[in-house]
């Protein structure tokens, strides 16, 4: 029973990468990095050596191998050298009658590990070459005990020749399928986010360029008319203001869909929501009067301001205000109204429509990654928004009701300037 124990926690131990993982990049917009790595594989090979199973003292056995392939697989050969030399270090420290043993099984596991690792990479099939991988690190291990300590071996022989292959067979198998499923899902996830993204702002670009076009015949025809009669210089003035100021308002609409459209950074900083709500309005209501909508959006006079990452905000912004007009869009007299307040020390904003709303079920599901309303969608913009909010310690709720509409809203930790 000890020794199942043991094999348990060993197994537990080698399931901190992808658990921290799972943990870490649950709500970022980027998958792995080679440090990430070797501080979770760090952290699993000294729990695998501090609590290894041991049959007498001094002859330890562990997963150490299956991690430090995790770590080359994952994190390259710098990882994995990093991780043979705080096996080493810590196996000198912990010293006993298997030291020198298993500093030699580990050289030998290692260097069939540096020349296996790529195949892992490009083999279909993984699973059968990673218990293969967990055997043949029980083999060199076995092989090398029973050499240097054949009585020892011979007296144990049932925890060498079933528990080592076991944790090791098992520990490989799990570790590597989990987080190789883990990457893959947060690499669609991302994939997805960034076309949903794409998406969003090619509506949003057509509807500009719809409205663009406005200012646009208006400067046309000013300029015309001083054409036609450059001599009445004050009219020549009015008609230069007018078209100034048409120009700025094109170019200040412009600037924020390519603020809105440019990559996403990790940055924070106080951002006012009540001032980036102006913005919203006027980069989305050329949108909203393509589908017939009237936009509504209210702002106190004064600053709420949140501390949070802007280009985020504005992406959220963007899918919640563009989803409330895709809901009102075969509605008579479409309506999307947002307001914005500071409540007991909270950003509320509040989003409505009169679109078509949604059932108990749709609602109790938003959120959920591939869960959309709309026959074309992926749901990934809201997965994302709901992901933004959560991070930065807001919530969202949602009330609506078929053919009635949706209210959704999002309270943010409000910021003192």
């Amino acid at each position: 029973m000890s020794l199942i124990k043991e094999l348990i926690l060993q197994i537990f131990f080698v399931l901190i990468p992808f658990v921290l993982f799972n943990i870490y990049y649950r709500d970022k917009m980027r998958n792995y990095s080679d440090v990430f790595i070797l501080v979770t594989s760090s952290i699993s090979l000294f729990l695998a050596m501090t609590f290894s199973s041991a049959v007498i003292d001094g002859i330890i056995f562990d997963v150490r191998y299956v991690i430090m392939f995790f770590g080359l697989v994952y994190g390259g050969i710098q990882t994995g050298l990093l991780l043979l030399a705080e096996f080493v270090i810590y196996r000198i420290y912990l010293g006993g009658d298997g030291a020198v043993v298993a500093l030699v099984i580990s050289v030998i596991s290692f260097s069939v590990s540096l020349l296996l690792y790529r195949t892992y990479k490009t083999t279909h099939r993984k699973t059968l070459f990673t218990l293969l991988m967990g055997m043949l690190f029980s083999f060199i291990a076995l092989i090398l005990t029973y050499f240097y300590f054949p009585r020892y071996f011979v007296e144990n022989l049932m925890f060498h020749l079933l528990v080592i292959p076991l944790q090791n067979s098992l520990g490989s198998w799990i570790l590597m399928s989990l987080f190789s499923k883990s990457v893959s899902d947060k690499e669609i996830f991302i994939k997805h986010a960034q076309n949903e993204k794409i998406e969003t702002m090619s509506h949003v670009a057509a509807s500009l360029a719809h409205e663009v076009r406005n200012p646009l015949t208006a400067v046309k025809g000013f300029l015309r008319l001083i054409q036609e009669n450059p001599s009445d210089t004050i009219k020549t003035t009015q008609y230069m203001g007018i078209c100034m100021e048409e120009i700025q308002r094109t170019e200040a609409i412009l600037s924020e869909y390519l603020a809105i459209s440019k990559p996403l950074t990790n940055r924070h900083e106080l951002v006012n929501v009540a001032e980036l709500l102006k913005v919203m309005r006027a980069v989305m209501s050329p949108f909203a009067i393509l589908h017939n909508v009237e936009l509504d959006v209210r702002t106190p006079d004064t600053s709420v301001n949140i501390m949070a990452n802007p280009d985020e905000i504005k992406q959220v912004l963007v899918n919640f205000i563009k989803n409330a007009i895709e809901a009102c869009a075969d509605v008579r007299r479409g309506r999307v109204f947002l307001s914005l307040s500071v409540e007991e020390g909270k950003a509320v904003l509040v989003i409505k429509d009169n679109g078509i709303g949604m059932d108990e079920g749709q609602m109790k599901r938003l959120g959920s990654i591939y869960f959309s309303t709309k026959s074309s969608g992926t749901g990934l913009g809201l997965t994302y928004s709901y992901h933004v909010i959560h991070t930065i310690g807001g919530t969202v709720s949602v009330n609506s009701k078929p053919n009635v509409g949706t209210k959704f809203s999002i309270i943010f930790p409000y910021q003192e300037q």
